[in-house]
């Protein structure tokens, strides 16, 4: 049954009382005007700075009552006539004795026609003699052609208001904000399309990574996660070819939400490896590559002394993240936030906390891509590594040859260094062992100490800061070789 549909039965069934949790009383008010036409009431509209009014279909009649509950419910009480009555932001008077008896009363008949009482607000707590005789609805959220006819509407009040000037539209980006605004309300969505536009008279590439923001702002009510507004494109990553194919055969079917018949959707997948060697950077490169908003999880702002408070903080953090759908979901270093050995010394929360976790990334239907990342693999518990939690597990290995010339390539580009002079061989072979981290830092010295002697950076002194590095793959030789050994027969290299 349709939304209206719905609302018309429990209005054609005498239903006493319907509590709607919305911000949007406008779209209220509309859904009931149509409900008229299905079912025949008086329809009314109370708040505490106008009274009650009568808003049938497209008459509103000047207030019947004075503001206050008292009045408004003996008003309702002794009407002749059924009505519906949406009484706004109501909650604040529900917690006197006088007004919760006079409501009681009028829900049980008593003295009173069958009456349908519609509480709106964003959020309604009701006393426990009211919750037995309520009903709560849920409106659903607009579709896409709904949110398309809304974005137009707005490019055409922006034209309106701009003397004719027409909105500049790039249809596909059109597609992509509409995609990427379902999931909100429509007042909230109307909120962020409208800054889109007004904000420069187009709607164009340059607006995704802004609506991402304002999405994230809007609806990250845990506070846990953390808006990444530095994603990369995998034309910045070196290596990891494996990786990148693999995504590559998921990116439109993520992006679309559409499911060939026979594939389930992308869940997502967990980088092990050396540290240093682009993990981090491989997960925001799969945001990049999606399209999509790029949020981290810090599993360590979770944790709260308080019994039961760490679960409804993931609880809470995870319901943020799918509401921010279609987006990458980093969880940097797992292994620190879910533990295998910590289960006994904290009460349990850890195991608990493990527990919903697993049921979230086994149970979701939302298109949120997991990616997490891990160092330790041996500290992890083992029922988080069986096949089907994560869609693959990627080994991030350290770089070979060709590897490392790209990392040199990517970082002197990125540093505005001059390396047409440089052999990217000769760095490659000097580096044999070094990470991209390890890479990347010899170049950063190398900088300082040219800078020192008010000299340009050459491969002599690059080489020289390379040879006076002792990479991890030494430094810890014995615990890098056992991790690579490992990995060899369970995960799939990355590159």
């Amino acid at each position: 049954m349709s939304e209206l549909q719905d609302l018309s039965s429990l209005v054609r069934s005498n239903t006493p009382l319907i509590v709607i949790e919305t911000p949007d009383e406008a779209r209220v008010v509309d859904l009931f005007r149509h409900v008229l036409a299905n079912v025949w009431r008086a329809l009314f509209r109370w708040s505490i700075t106008e009274g009650m009014r009568r808003v049938d279909m497209d008459r509103e009649d000047p207030a019947e009552t004075a503001p206050d509950m008292t009045t408004t419910l003996l008003a309702i009480k002794g009407h002749d006539q059924r009505g519906i009555y949406l009484l706004l932001d109501v909650v604040p008077y529900l917690g006197y004795a006088s007004t919760q008896r006079m409501l009681r009363e009028i829900l049980e008949r008593r003295g009173s026609l069958d009456h349908t009482i519609v509480l709106v607000g964003n959020k309604i707590e009701l006393p426990p003699e009211l919750e037995t005789l309520a009903v709560r609805f849920e409106l659903q959220l607009p579709d896409e052609n709904a949110l398309l006819k809304m974005v137009k509407d707005e490019a055409g009040l922006y034209q309106k208001e701009n003397g004719g000037r027409r909105v500049e539209i790039d249809k596909e980006i059109l597609a992509v904000i509409v995609r990427n605004l379902r999931g909100l309300s429509l007042t909230e969505a109307r909120r962020i399309a409208r800054h889109l536009i007004f904000a420069d008279g187009a709607i164009g590439p340059a607006d995704l990574p802004e609506l991402a923001k304002l999405k994230f702002e809007l609806l990250n009510k845990s506070g846990h996660l953390h808006f990444e507004y530095d994603t990369a494109r995998f034309s910045d990553v070196a290596g990891l070819d494996r990786l990148k194919k693999w995504l590559g055969h998921r990116r439109e079917v993520f992006s679309s939400g559409e499911l060939p018949v026979g594939l389930d959707p992308p869940k997502g997948i967990l980088l092990l490896g050396v540290q240093g060697c682009g993990k981090s950077l491989a997960a925001k490169a799969v945001a990049g590559a999606f399209n999509v908003p790029l949020v981290r999880l810090d599993f360590g702002t979770l944790y709260n002394k308080f019994h039961g408070e760490t679960e409804k903080n993931l609880r809470d953090a995870l319901a943020s993240a799918e509401q921010l759908q279609p987006c990458v979901l980093w969880i940097d270093e797992l292994e620190k936030g879910l533990s295998a050995s910590t289960g006994s010394e904290d009460g349990g929360v850890s195991r608990r906390v493990l527990g919903y976790f697993l049921t979230w990334m086994a149970e979701r239907k939302s298109r949120v891509f997991l990616v997490a990342t891990a160092n330790a693999v041996h500290e992890l518990p083992p029922e988080l590594l069986r096949k089907g939690r994560f869609d693959e597990i990627f080994f991030v290995d350290l770089p070979d040859d060709n590897a490392r010339a790209d990392i040199f390539r990517l970082h002197l580009e990125k540093r505005r260094v001059d390396w047409s002079e440089f052999s990217l061989t000769t760095l490659s072979e000097a580096s044999a062992g070094f990470s991209g981290a390890e890479i990347e830092q010899a170049i950063v010295s190398a900088l300082y100490a040219a800078h020192a002697d008010k000299l340009i950076v050459d491969e002599k002194r690059l080489l020289g800061e390379i040879r006076g590095t002792r990479p991890l793959s030494v430094l810890m030789a014995e615990q890098v070789e056992s991790l690579r050994e490992w990995a060899k027969s369970r995960t799939v290299p990355a590159d």
